[in-house]
């Protein structure tokens, strides 16, 4: 790089961070931490999908009760069965499997990753997806394939909600209560809530007064709309519909929408990046092609590169992987200090940007709104978001973006939306807010859990998680969870790669504890020093200063806000890359030592009857 452009570059850098920091600094506003009180509201848990089954109320024993049956409910069960355990038992407060994508019924929606590393168990089930990027009801189906191959139905007790638990040490056994009324005695508890289980309905003053239609994405009213999730939305020709939100369900919304409705109105805050999604049939001889261990070639490919780590190969070339190829291979990693790496990424960042910024000014007309639809920040400060038909719907004359320049929406009427005191008046109003990720796990999970000694799961983690490996706590015996984001655990692109390694974690010391016929829970030490670990350092490997990073982004879920330094300092992933996560956990495994853990024999059951 010459010195000539050195300047340049460095008088492009400092131009980018003074905007990012203006379109930042405007849209920190503390309220909106504040979210509705679900339990308030009970006609948004309600399941718009599925009748509800009357049943008796079960009691008995099972070997293990799984609570969720999203993926990570269905890998943790399906890898339990592989460790030996028969009667499995899944607990779901849906009236199906597939966790999000059971609930994500909306027009249009599908997933952001390849589906060929996205869904799992593909090639053991024999399954090719039809399109590069499924859509929803592919993907509900696929987790449907999973839970009958597995013969996970035969146990399962949908529109069900675990309610609380408590460790029996006479028998070794967790007490599971649920909303129907169930007792249920387990060996083994895994709770598999996931990241999108709790939707999040924002606390917008006048919101509960609203007389229109309103519903969450998560809990689309086709009763309303008409049509389904492949098929136009014919009963809103004449209604004017707003959406408010223009994240990642909204972008696959919008369009939808916008062909349907008399007008449309998008409440933006911040916009997103909205990248080419492209996307395609399966090619049959591409499929026919495929040799044993593809799919997990692919997937681990796919996760390295987004990691940031040198490949030798890009296996799945996408929108995803061209971006973090562009930070490795453009930056000679021996020549530069690590300000100069940090400043050259910096500037492949903003070019990135840059080139989505153009896109926008490509394909939306007119200029005010184009200038709108820009997103002011570096690349990872939010998910990114892929789509070739969401810029266009605002060239459509029924579609109305209303910029509320950072602050949100203002107030909701008993007919309008109203931004910078301006009514919006709307028939329907579609919360397009996504799903909470920032209140405490037990609310979240919306039970608490008691331990052998009366020790309660919320009160111990009152100040954030404490884990060994973000998938046990001391106290607990014999309860694991699959870790959302900051519970210790790790965070990719591909989500559901993570949960099946955590899956494949958790079930290897529930089988090991059925060999050595114990029972156990993490050494209180051996957690102090895990959560002291990972405390200690930052995950952002292509970032750098990771904490000034999260302080510099956009307010959003992934920096509480705009301020990062505010969340419990325990709240944390596992240091470095999801790559150096699996191999800790692996290494560990193939220690045999169950290192940390202390085990207890299993009681005689028999002997105390």
């Amino acid at each position: 790089m010459t010195q000539d452009n050195a300047i340049v570059d460095a008088t492009e850098l400092e131009r980018a961070r003074a905007k990012y920091r203006l379109e930042r600094d405007k849209r920190i506003d503390p309220a909106r931490h504040d979210i509705v009180d679900l339990t308030e509201h009970p006609e948004y848990l309600e399941d718009p999908y599925t009748g509800v089954v009357e049943r008796e109320p079960v009691t008995d024993a099972v070997d293990a009760v799984v609570v969720g049956a999203g993926f990570g409910g269905l890998l943790a069960a399906l890898h339990l069965k592989k460790q030996g355990l028969a009667r499995v038992r899944l607990v779901e407060k849906a009236g199906d499997v597939g966790g999000v994508w059971y609930w994500n019924r909306y027009p249009g929606a599908m997933c952001d990753v390849e589906s060929y590393v996205y869904l799992p168990m593909l090639e053991e089930l024999g399954y090719i997806p039809r399109h590069r990027y499924s859509y929803a009801p592919e993907i509900f189906e696929h987790a449907r394939r999973i839970a009958r191959h597995f013969d996970l139905y035969g146990l399962a007790l949908f529109h069900t909600a675990v309610t609380g638990m408590t460790w029996e040490p006479a028998t070794g056994t967790w007490q599971v209560r649920t909303s129907r009324g169930d007792r249920i005695a387990a060996r083994y508890v895994v709770v598999a809530h996931g990241s999108f289980g709790s939707l999040k309905l924002p606390a917008i003053p006048g919101i509960d007064g609203f007389k229109g239609a309103m519903f969450h994405t998560s809990r689309w009213d086709y009763e309303y709309t008409g049509g389904d999730s492949q098929s136009p939305l014919d009963k809103l020709g004449d209604k004017t519909v707003g959406i408010i939100g223009t994240g990642a369900s909204a972008v696959q919304v919008v369009p939808a929408v916008a062909r349907a409705a008399q007008q449309l109105y998008v409440f933006q805050r911040t916009p997103s990046t909205v990248g080419v999604r492209d996307n395609t049939e399966t090619d049959p001889v591409w499929a026919a092609s495929l040799r044993p261990g593809w799919q997990r070639r692919r997937r681990e490919n796919f996760t390295r590169i987004t990691n940031g780590e040198a490949v030798g190969e890009d296996l799945v070339r996408d929108a995803w992987t061209t971006f973090f190829h562009a930070m490795l291979n453009e930056v000679d990693l021996g020549e530069l200090t690590p300000e100069q790496r940090s400043g050259r990424r910096e500037l492949i960042d903003l070019q990135h940007m840059e080139n989505i910024r153009a896109r926008i000014t490509q394909e939306v007309h007119d200029p005010a709104v184009a200038e709108a639809l820009k997103p002011y920040y570096r690349y990872q400060c939010k998910r990114p978001c892929f789509h070739d038909d969401y810029l266009p719907a605002f060239n459509r004359p029924n579609v109305h973006l209303v910029d509320t320049n950072g602050r949100g929406v203002e107030r909701v009427t008993a007919s309008a939306v109203v931004v910078g005191g301006e009514e919006y008046p709307v028939d329907c109003l579609i919360l397009a807010t996504g799903f909470d990720q920032e209140s405490t796990y037990v609310s979240r999970i919306g039970f608490d859990v008691v331990g052998p000694h009366g020790e309660v799961l919320s009160q111990k983690w009152a100040d954030g998680p404490e884990t060994l490996h973000g998938v046990m706590t001391a106290g607990f015996p014999n309860f694991f969870f699959q870790p959302t984001n900051y519970m210790q655990g790790t965070a990719g692109v591909n989500f559901v790669h993570t949960l099946e390694e955590n899956a494949v974690h958790i079930a290897a010391i529930i089988g090991e504890f059925e060999r050595r016929g114990v029972y156990g829970s993490p050494a209180r030490s051996a957690e102090q020093e895990y959560v002291a670990r990972v405390t200690s350092g930052e995950g952002l490997a292509l970032i750098g200063d990771g904490r000034r990073f999260l302080q510099e982004c956009t307010p959003g879920r992934w920096n509480n806000e705009g301020d990062p330094d505010a969340q419990p300092s325990k709240a944390v992933n596992h240091p470095g890359t999801s790559t150096l996560y699996f191999a800790m956990l692996k290494r560990w495994r193939d220690d045999g030592d169950l290192l940390g853990l202390e085990l207890t024999p299993v009681p005689d059951t028999e002997a105390l009857s």
